[in-house]
């Protein structure tokens, strides 16, 4: 039984890392820049459903799409301020003013909230769910539920809509895609604010059971980026598989002895991955041209 629990705790973070690793690739495949702020708007979006519970005094799901929009609201700014004037500019540019928006994020909400942990409302209930005899909690299936809702949605809007056509063209190459007809300037603002709604998303799914502090995105950025580096660097399934992964590892690993020895194995892990396959699970090899 203890086992089987694990297991749900597990698959319930690799969901809630899945959103955040999403939201990470999307902007890196567009944009070719790393947004080293995406884990401060996981923070974001979770202090964001600890302001809204006072004023909406419903459960999580019911906060979810406010927090979903106004969290998309930030990544348009976010993309507008930190990215579009610094285009044009060195890779660093962008990298250095996206560590400086992750900056403003954390000050804003030490300021705001202080630095106590705080909780979001469950998504449905707090209570344990009795199955065969089993006992799950009732917030890691709907964690699970709402993050597998959340990226099947996403995919199935890149798939099958001509805004995830034109999403996946920029992505794959801006300027053949500029040529074509897409406004590609137009596209990297929504993929920002996807980005940014999918960090919101998981900010919200994660508060309820493991709290959140303005410092808290730091360690969720690590995540993301050890999760795409495991899956593939820009592989959107290999970034959600890479989170499932990690988190079921970290969630193992603190079971049987404790979370800095699983931290630290996980960079081992990582450090193995860059060694003996350095273009992740789904990713392609890149060869040297002699």
């Amino acid at each position: 039984m203890a086992a089987f629990q694990l297991l749900v705790n597990g698959v319930a973070l690799g969901a809630a890392y899945a959103l955040v690793a999403l939201g990470f690739v999307l902007v890196l495949n567009a944009t070719s820049a790393v947004n080293f702020a995406q884990g401060d708007l996981v923070m974001a979006g979770g202090l964001l459903a600890v302001a809204l519970a006072p004023l909406i005094p419903l459960p999580g799901i019911v906060l979810l799409p406010v927090v979903l929009v106004l969290m998309a609201a930030l990544g348009l700014l976010m993309a507008l301020a930190a990215y579009l004037p610094l285009r044009r500019r060195p890779p660093v540019s962008v990298f250095i003013s996206t560590i400086a928006v992750g900056i403003i994020l954390q000050n804003g909400a030490a300021i705001l909230f202080g630095p106590e942990p705080r909780a979001a409302p469950p998504l449905f209930g707090d209570d344990t769910l009795h199955i065969g005899g089993l006992a799950v909690p009732e917030q890691s299936l709907a964690i699970v539920a709402v993050a597998a809702l959340l990226i099947g949605a996403q995919q199935w809007v890149f798939a099958r809509t001509q805004l995830g056509r034109r999403l996946r063209a920029t992505a794959q190459d801006p300027e053949m895609a500029r040529a074509c007809g897409v406004p590609v300037t137009a596209m990297i603002l929504v993929t920002f604010a996807i980005g940014a709604a999918c960090a919101g998303a998981a900010g919200l799914l994660l508060a309820n059971r493991y709290f959140v502090t303005p410092t808290s995105g730091g360690d969720l950025i690590l995540k993301a980026y050890i999760a795409v580096t495991v899956g593939g660097w820009g592989s959107v399934p290999g970034a959600v598989v890479g989170a499932l992964l990690i988190a079921l590892f970290e969630v193992g690993v603190s079971s049987v002895l404790s979370y800095p020895v699983a931290l630290g194995a996980l960079y081992l892990t990582l450090l193995a991955i860059l060694v003996l396959r350095p273009q992740g699970l789904f990713g392609e090899a890149v060869r040297r041209r002699g």
